[in-house]
């Protein structure tokens, strides 16, 4: 799993049947001191995520296990949200 905020979202006119009904949001992955790294990226949204919140998220084909035993065509997927940071 890796880091991530919500920045914002997509809207689509036309998407592949499996994504119908599935949010897609754009994030922004995060290092470990929340500061921005690399591009952001679209993700299927499994969690109901919205903007600024911090989520973390997987890519590859673990990135469908959110939604069986549907069948989503996702590269990434928001699959969970941080609630608070405890430092220690």
């Amino acid at each position: 799993m890796q880091l991530a905020r919500v920045i914002g979202s997509v809207v689509c006119t036309r998407k592949d049947e499996g994504l119908t009904g599935r949010p897609l949001l754009v994030i922004q992955p995060l290092d470990a001191e929340r500061r921005p790294t690399g591009k952001p990226l679209v993700a299927a949204d499994s969690m109901g995520a919205g903007p600024g919140e911090d989520v973390f998220y997987v890519r590859g084909s673990e990135a469908s296990f959110p939604f069986l035993p549907a069948r989503v065509p996702s590269d990434a997927s928001i699959v969970g949200i941080v609630d608070g940071w405890d430092f220690a």
